[in-house]
């Protein structure tokens, strides 16, 4: 069937977008490239632009992320007021939450996938991928703190608790929504204890207390708080 005026570039966008469902990268990329170079008037070539993304994103790996973010970027730069402009942003998002690694190594994507994330909060309050967005923003936010916890339950373990503490403090602050608080309240309570500040210990074992219905270290804390809130023992009188 030949297409008529005003149609081929709809069929090559329907084309490469089921090639897109299809996870067949390629392909679809080449549809959606044709349209893009055939078709310069075409009010489909946005749509165009995002298919290309999503076929470097949907390849998954470090050359083809490289690509994906800038067709991303550049669509947002070329199409800054388009309807989609919010799911743009949230795949430049998507680019570097891909390429997290585990929190025992370098957080360098994490924090660009955190800036992305938080872009995209600030600039589409009300987009209807808000709460997508929110849920990777907090998994980002957790990888973030976990790398730092693990260096400060390290510093914990040989008691090197002049660089725990301020490790715990830094989440504390920069992190309140903090996924694993109940960790944080335990480690930081238990460094403040092991360098006799028992009284700035006592609140953290209490919030955890107040804060966490389920928690692995519940028990323990009840047993520290009720030997923190135990008074001194007399001192006998010398005979």
């Amino acid at each position: 069937v030949t297409a008529g005026p005003g149609e081929a570039d709809q069929i090559l966008l329907d084309r490469g977008q089921a090639a897109l469902k299809d996870r067949s990268w390629s392909r679809a990329r080449t549809y959606f490239s044709e349209l893009l170079e055939s078709y310069p008037q075409s009010p489909l070539r946005a749509d165009a632009k995002l298919g290309v993304g999503d076929t470097f994103l949907g390849e998954n790996n470090s050359a083809s992320y490289v690509y994906a973010q800038n067709e991303y970027r550049e669509f947002l730069s070329f199409y800054p007021t388009n309807p989609k402009a919010d799911y743009a942003q949230m795949q430049l998002g998507m680019v570097h939450f891909n390429q997290m690694l585990s929190p025992q190594r370098d957080q360098t994507e994490t924090r660009e996938a955190i800036k992305e994330f938080q872009v995209f909060v600030d600039r589409y309050p009300n987009s209807p991928l808000i709460n997508q967005v929110r849920q990777r923003l907090r998994e980002a936010r957790d990888r973030l703190s976990d790398a730092d916890m693990i260096v400060a339950n390290f510093y914990l373990s040989i008691r090197l608790y002049t660089g725990a503490e301020p490790r715990y403090r830094h989440v504390l602050e920069t992190d309140p929504e903090y996924t694993r608080k109940d960790s944080l309240y335990f480690h930081l309570g238990e460094t403040l204890e092991k360098t006799n500040k028992k009284a700035e210990a006592l609140p953290y074992y209490e919030r955890l207390l107040k804060e966490f219905e389920k928690s692995e270290y519940l028990a323990e804390t009840t047993r520290r708080v009720d030997r923190l809130n135990r008074p001194p023992r007399r001192q006998r009188p010398a005979l």
